[in-house]
């Protein structure tokens, strides 16, 4: 609760920072309001309780997911160094959309009431379709930012239909109520969970409603194609396991085999997709398609161990995406093609040789992304075989299994393309804040692959 309200008003006082004569400041203060919200959120750990009439709940789970969020946000900001490689930044400005698309992102982990879902989903969706189209002068980005936008919007409408049809067959948009209906509204139930699972899952970027990704992952500024990649992925998917699990628990029958489609699509098309790209950010954009099955699998799965599954794997995912865009940042800004930073997978050849730290923190990245064994993505992929094994989805663990061989072909393309020798690269040089945000993030995969119940003895 106190995050949300820090950030409300933090996020408006860094709209106003942007009338400092001295810029530079906006970064460090803005970086400074958002350890400030992670620290509050604590203060009701261990404290449950009910806010807003009862829409909103905070307890330890949500108080541990908000903090990964947040921890996320500051991570992906301290590797932008101030927008100040940007040409046309107002950091102000980026740093209070920031701030305030947060509010909705924890939200959306928190809330009782299916207004404050909708609530939180808008607020985070808008603050990202202005930072998708940040900026104006890449042509590419406007065409990501319209896209995104209205692509999104349509995903709003069916969600707030399917929100309709919900509060039609129960009388109230509490998650909970649906426990007390009767067999008539059944169907308007079935609606509602259709369409709210729509309008869930193209958020999370999940087959076959990913369509957006790949445009809207290339098009926006790579630092906030980083955000936007673990941040909403994880709040996503938090708001999901709350909607299936207590809106429409009683008819799992009905839910099971359209996650079970999605699940198998996701993983298909994301992993055979990211073969062919040559772009590094649409390779990233098909493996978060494929991710989003894996994090879909889990809930199909053992129902008490799916938060805990979903709260790890949102670790090692977002650790290992933080360090891959921050690397291609990195890399990118030294090589300029036709006005814009080159982008394309043979961006890395030779980098081992040009900054040798760049090359061992992207190979550690990518080896987690494929779920490769002393990595914090091979312990998250394996608890989410062992929950879907549990409830006897061996099928989608073969195809699982499967893709994840895909996966290791154009996850290793970047990492060889990094050994191969070349001559006459600029050597890439990096400030001492993005190389320990690199460190921290390396250790962070390392560390959790080695020791995974650190973090998974919390639920």
């Amino acid at each position: 609760m106190y995050p949300i309200i820090a950030l409300s008003i933090t996020g408006l006082l860094t709209l106003f920072l942007g009338f400092l004569d001295n810029k530079k400041l906006v970064f460090p203060i803005s970086i400074l309001f958002l350890v400030i919200a992670l620290g509050v959120s604590f203060v009701d750990w261990n404290a449950p309780g009910l806010y807003f009439n009862e829409m909103l709940s905070i307890n330890n789970e949500t108080i541990v997911f908000g903090a990964i969020i947040l921890v996320s946000a500051i991570l992906i900001l301290c590797l932008s160094e101030g927008f100040n490689d940007f040409e046309f930044a107002q950091p102000a400005e980026y740093f209070a959309l920031v701030q305030l698309s947060l509010v909705g992102a924890l939200m959306m982990v928190s809330f009782e009431n299916l207004i404050m879902l909708f609530l939180g989903i808008e607020i985070l969706s808008i603050g990202l379709y202005v930072l998708t189209g940040a900026d104006k002068r890449n042509l590419r980005g406007n065409e990501a930012a319209i896209k995104y936008f209205l692509m999104g919007a349509f995903a709003t409408g069916i969600l707030l239909f399917g929100i309709a049809m919900f509060y039609g067959a129960v009388g109230s948009f509490n998650i909970h109520a649906s426990s007390a209906m009767n067999d008539a509204s059944m169907p308007f139930l079935w609606i509602g969970c259709t369409l709210i699972l729509i309008g869930l899952t193209f958020k999370v970027s999940a087959a076959p409603f990913h369509f957006w990704s790949p445009d809207v992952y290339e098009g926006a500024p790579t630092i906030f194609t980083a955000y936007m990649a673990t941040v909403v992925k994880t709040a996503g998917f938090v708001a999901i396991f709350k909607v299936l699990w207590s809106s429409f628990s009683q008819i799992t029958e009905f839910w099971t085999p359209m996650i079970v489609i999605m699940v198998g699509a996701s993983l298909i098309i994301g992993n055979v997709f990211a073969v062919t790209q040559k772009s590094f950010k649409r390779l990233m954009a098909y493996s978060s398609v494929s991710h989003a099955g894996f994090m879909l699998l889990a809930l199909v799965g053992d129902n008490e161990g799916a938060l805990g599954t979903i709260m790890f794997y949102s670790v090692a995912y977002s650790l290992a995406t933080i360090t891959a865009f921050g690397v291609l940042m990195k890399v990118s800004k030294h090589r300029i093609e036709k006005g814009r930073p080159y982008e394309q997978i043979d961006l890395f050849e030779g980098l081992v040789k040009n900054n040798g730290f760049l090359a061992a923190v992207l190979s550690v990245a990518l080896l987690s992304l494929a779920g490769i064994p002393l990595t914090a993505g091979f312990w998250g992929k394996f608890f989410v075989f062992s929950d879907a094994a549990a409830s006897g989805n061996f099928i989608l663990i073969v195809i699982a299994v499967l893709m994840s061989a895909v996966a290791v072909y154009y996850y290793f393309k970047p990492i060889i393309l990094s050994m191969k020798k070349t001559d006459g690269v600029e050597t890439v040089s990096l400030s001492p804040l993005v190389k320990l945000i690199l460190v921290i993030t390396t250790c962070g995969t390392i560390i959790l692959g080695i020791f995974p119940n650190l973090l998974r003895s919390i639920f």
